[in-house]
């Protein structure tokens, strides 16, 4: 890898983005007063800036990063993660999205609580909080030092982690989700862009020709359907795995549901998370398939998570390095930002105000910027540690396979099954999480060797199990007690009338024909 000097107009980008990062951060923080405008951007948010930031937070470094590392080591299955997302938000808009804004909550476990109870509520909160702080937040700072040490390998990772945290700490107390959300927007776009000029250039290696591509990459690098026995990604955990990877991310976890929360009223969250699942979609071209053209350029890479890097500062020139630069620094920032806000809105809201419920809006804030930056603290002192894993795209889908199955099934069956009893979730909670914890173990003594997207689905399906077993063996509740937080068929239509092209399920029929042309396209 050839060294690389940030020219004088790459470092002036650079800086020119940092300095508009710090000017939303400061306009959007004069008007944050209340905890509805810290954690809920005081419930504006329209569908382009909903859609925009689903994307962003979600195509994070971590992501960006680990998904050309995993597309370089196995091919291009790691996209099934990608085009599976664009289901599972068709499914929230259809099943959960009505229910999560009429009930105006401000965090996804307060639903469970209005559903079962306090017990699962918390419980819930404290998984996520786990999850956002250990694994998102963490994950995403690591990913960005590494991507930074590239192009500034004089500077130590464990100070850029500290810089990093540092600067998306501070913004984001001060602003809040719509902070949070603003600065998306630019980063999505800016993201997009990059991306794509990166991919073109990549391409242009080819001469634009996919036969030179395919010639000299395995065929089976070149199929998102594996066989049973593929250590990336066999087709059983695409099937039964990665739906439930996809559910707990898009519709469970308060990171990127709550911007969902944050939408003006049920159509935008609906049109939002429509354009989210289609920007998803472009993962596959601008980020999978990069990083699989790269096993013929760069063939003796030894770390795959430094494919993304390297690709950037080997095949880019100058000017327009500087302009991706400044959008991976967009993708650490946005998936950092979006962690920080919602483990700070949970403890804040799950935690602190139950305990204290005279507090006024104003007070709320306040606690929920001082726990934006506690929360900051501990991420960088755990960042460093990431480096003990094997890629981080795996770090990452690995840790969520075996605490999500328990937390999907009892979403879906307590807002498909009004039966489902209050003890049943959390019966299933501690049960699926015991089950797991021993499956975790016996992975590590190499006594439990399936793939964790196998070992999701088997334990998505006990808990579904346990739930209907626990419920069936408890008193039902009484009749019409859950009949309001329980779908209908009739809730799927949109929430006003309005013309065909403005409804959504048309939009869901679009991004499901979307999504299954570009598997069968790949197959």
């Amino acid at each position: 890898m050839t060294e690389i000097t940030l020219s004088n107009l790459d470092k002036m980008i650079i800086v020119g983005y940092f300095v508009i990062i710090v000017i939303i951060g400061v306009v959007v923080s004069r008007k944050t007063e209340t905890g509805d405008d810290l954690f809920l951007a005081g419930r504006s948010l329209g569908w382009l800036a909903i859609g925009f930031s689903l994307f962003a937070s979600n195509i994070s470094s971590t992501t960006l990063i680990g998904l050309s590392g995993q597309a370089y080591m196995t091919g291009i299955s790691v996209a099934n993660y990608e085009w599976m997302a664009a289901v599972v938000l068709v499914i929230m808009a259809v099943f959960f999205i009505p229910y999560y804004i009429k009930s105006r909550i401000t965090t996804i476990p307060e639903f469970l609580e209005r559903r079962f109870d306090v017990r699962s509520r918390k419980y819930f909160s404290v998984i996520t909080i786990f999850l956002s702080i250990v694994v998102d937040t963490a994950g995403g700072l690591y990913a960005g030092a590494i991507v930074v040490n590239v192009f500034f390998p004089d500077i130590p990772i464990w100070q850029t982690i500290l810089a990093l945290g540092v600067f998306a700490g501070l913004y984001t107390a001060a602003g809040g989700l719509k902070a949070v959300v603003y600065t998306d927007v630019l980063q999505a776009v800016i993201l997009l862009f990059g991306a794509t000029v990166l991919t073109y250039l990549m391409f242009e290696k080819f001469d634009f020709s996919w036969a030179s591509v395919t010639a000299g990459i395995e065929p089976e690098k070149l199929s998102k359907i594996r066989p049973l026995d593929d250590p990336a990604l066999p087709w059983l955990g695409t099937l039964i795995g990665v739906p439930v990877l996809g559910f707990y991310y898009w519709a469970t976890n308060q990171y990127i549901v709550q911007r969902v929360l944050g939408a003006k009223d049920i159509k935008n969250a609906r049109w939002g998370a429509m354009l989210g699942g289609t920007l998803k979609l472009t993962a596959l071209f601008i980020m999978v398939l990069p990083g699989v053209m790269a096993f013929s350029v760069f063939p003796n890479l030894d770390d795959p998570d430094m494919v993304f890097p390297t690709m950037v500062a080997n095949v880019l020139p100058i000017g327009i390095t500087g302009l991706v630069l400044a959008g991976l620094i967009s993708a650490i920032l946005s998936s950092i930002d979006s962690t920080l806000n919602s483990a700070s809105t949970l403890i804040t809201m799950d935690f602190v105000k139950p305990k204290n419920p005279n507090i006024t809006n104003e007070q709320t804030a306040r606690i929920g910027r001082i726990t934006t930056l506690v929360l900051m603290v501990v991420a960088v002192l755990w960042a460093p540690n990431i480096a003990n894993f094997e890629g981080i795209f795996s770090y990452i889908q690995q840790a969520f396979s075996y605490i999500v199955p328990p937390v999907v099934a009892i979403f879906f069956m307590g807002i498909l099954w009004e039966r489902g009893s209050r003890n049943a979730a959390f019966i299933t909670l501690v049960t699926g999480h015991g089950l797991s914890a021993l499956l975790f173990v016996l992975s590590a003594m190499g006594l439990f060797q399936l793939h964790f997207t196998i070992t999701a689905g088997m334990l998505t399906i006990i808990s579904f199990g346990v739930f209907y077993l626990v419920s069936i063996l408890s008193d039902a509740p009484k009749a019409g007690e859950f009949a309001d937080i329980t779908w209908k068929p009739a809730d799927a239509r949109p929430s006003e009338p309005m013309p065909l092209w403005k409804d959504y399920r048309l939009h869901s029929v679009i991004v499901l024909l979307l999504t299954a042309a570009s598997v069968i396209a790949f197959w």
